[in-house]
Order: structure tokens, then sequence, then C-alpha cells
């Protein structure tokens, strides 16, 4: 039987800088284990720190390491601060600012760039350039100014940002009744046969590795997901795709591409950084390492943006070219299928 802890602690306010809420399929796990698979570039040295001072509650009880997490447990990392990203400064970072107007930017996110401050990340991100180009940006339901919907880190493209409260009520509003029109550029692994189709599952973070979302039978666990596709051109081991999102799920595309076998090329998460398609021979892995190469990053890029403006009514659609890298490791590919026929 477990016993709860109960460490010295001072009278002193304390920030909530995480909080997780085991699933219904959690096994039961020791607590240091748990927060391993949630928090990224976290030690175990520093969590078991954290419960020792008594920073860690599972259902707003201080527990030790060994504390065993079971289904439906809310666990809560708190601390003496507030949460680096919530201390934000204002940074002069250019921004490529595809449109602006009193209500809305549209924003063309380069790779690399993440949207918002958060853990190992506290610097350097669009928000920080964001509040520096415009001041009393209004804040979302997480606190995060101007942000409508997010892209991942090595996800480049278009975003749209919200300059006042209405705008992001509105805003926010058409992407959950699902009214906006967002189409990304993907290159996959293996040959997709049909030349157009629909991914449907449930997304939900994966239960063997908690950086990863996996896909789910309908209603067991996680949210409704909904991606369209259509192929743009076959490139021997590797296929270009369009996709059209219907819901916007974090890491959608990654996790429904990866669900039926066709995982984004070097997506290093989902691993599609390793040789997935092709030959044994030699000459060919290196062909596909200088593709790496040229391409650092999972190949998504959130070309097509359109919603309607929040005070003309006028539906907005906005587009971005294809970026450098995506562009030489495409001719790579082109190159390598055209060479493969003779």
């Amino acid at each position: 039987m477990q016993e709860d802890y109960t460490p010295e602690l001072d009278n002193e306010e304390l920030y909530e800088h995480y909080r997780f809420t085991a699933s219904d399929g959690q096994v039961p796990l020791r607590v240091d284990k748990f927060l391993m698979n949630f928090i990224e570039n976290a030690t175990r040295n520093k969590i078991q720190q954290a419960a020792k001072a008594g920073n860690i509650l599972v259902n707003d009880k201080p527990v030790k390491s060994n504390h065993k997490v079971k289904p439906k447990d809310v666990v809560r990392v708190v601390l003496a601060h507030p949460p680096h990203e919530n201390l934000l400064v204002a940074e002069d970072i250019p921004l490529d600012i595809v449109h602006e107007d009193d209500d809305v930017i549209v924003v063309n996110k380069p790779p690399g760039m993440v949207v918002h401050p958060g853990h190992g990340n506290y610097s350097g991100t669009l928000v920080n350039g964001l509040i520096h180009h415009i001041e009393n940006l209004p804040k979302n339901s997480n606190e995060r100014p101007g942000l409508v919907h997010r892209i991942d880190k090595d996800t480049s493209g278009l975003l749209v940002v919200a300059k006042t409260e209405f705008a992001m009520a509105h805003l926010s509003k058409q992407f959950f009744d699902r009214t906006t029109e967002r189409l990304y550029y993907a290159l996959v692994w293996g040959n997709i046969e049909e030349d157009a189709g629909t991914i449907e599952g449930h997304i939900g973070r994966s239960f063997k590795n908690r950086l990863q979302m996996d896909v789910f039978p309908d209603g067991e666990y996680g949210k409704p997901a909904i991606t369209h596709f259509k192929v743009i051109e076959r490139l021997t081991y590797v296929t270009l795709v369009q996709c059209k999102l219907e819901t916007g799920r974090t890491h959608q595309i990654r996790a429904h591409f990866k669900h039926i076998g066709h995982t984004l090329f070097n997506d290093e998460r989902y691993g599609g950084d390793q040789i997935l398609k092709g030959t044994t021979f030699t000459k060919y892995k290196q062909f596909v390492e200088n593709c790496f190469k040229v391409l650092p990053r999972q190949a998504l890029h959130a070309k097509t943006l359109g919603f309607t403006h929040p005070t003309t009514g006028e539906f907005l659609q906005f587009d971005s070219p294809i970026p450098e890298d995506i562009k030489a490791c495409l001719e790579k590919w082109k190159t390598y299928t055209i060479n493969s026929k003779d």
C-alpha cells in the first residue's frame, strides 16, 4: 500500500508547470517514469529531486518518486517560480509576414522555429517575435498571445495570428467548426497506390512513447481525426502528397501517415529518419543519407491557409511556396526516379 508523502513545504505560492491526466488504459507506473515519458528533455534525477522537495503532486497530494500512477490520476509538477513560458520577453526576430491588417497577421513560419515558449525553448520563438512586433496581443485559453492554432517546430508554413479579442474568438470558432481551409504538402515513404483517399482514426498520446501520438480504434481513446489526401507525384520509393485537414489534432498528419504505413520522410520522432523503402545497395543508402542532409527535418509544409476575415466576412486564402530544403530533396528524388527508369 502506498503512503501519501508530506514533505516540509514553505507557505510560498507554488506555480503549476505541468499537468497530465493518466489515461483509462494506464498500467500502474512509477510517477518518475510516468513523467519521463511526458516531459521532453527531463532527467530521472531532476524528477526525483522534484519529488523529494514535494513538487510532484498526484491528485493534489505530494508523492515520492516511487508512487504508482493509476488510470485517471492527475499528476502535477509545481514549483516556486512561474513557468518560463509565462515570462515572455519581446525579441526582435525577423518574421515573414504574408498579410497584416487591423485584425489578423498571417505568418510564414520557417522550419526550426518553435511557435511558443515551452520546456527547453524559452526564447527565439514565433511568439517572442510577435510580441515585439505588436504590443497587447490577446491571449488564448492557454495564455498564449495571438495564437489560434500552431504547427510543429520542424514543420514550415502558414499560421494566422489574432490581433484583437474579437478576432481571437472569431478565428477560434472557425477552427472549432472546421470551416478553415488547411492544405499541407508532405513527402512520405513508399508508393501510395491510391490517387486519393481519407485517413480516419482517433488520435491520442501513445502508450509506448509519450512524445508520439498514436491512432486508436474509434471511441476507445483519443479524439476523432480526419485527413484527406491526394497524390501529387510518385518518386520511386517516396510519394509527394497534398493533405487536407478536416480536424487539427497534434501531429495529425505525422501519426495518420505512419498508421497507414507511409511515415513522413525524415520524421525522426516517428521513425522516418530510417530507410523504410528501397534497395539494399550501398549507393542507394548514400543517396538517402544525402537527402536527409539537404532536408534535416520531417518533410511537411503548411502550404495553403484559408479563413473568413473576422471583420469583413471575406474568405481569404494564402499560399506559401515550398521551402528550399523540401524543394532540394524533391529534386534529388526526381533525378533518382528518372535515372532508375533508364
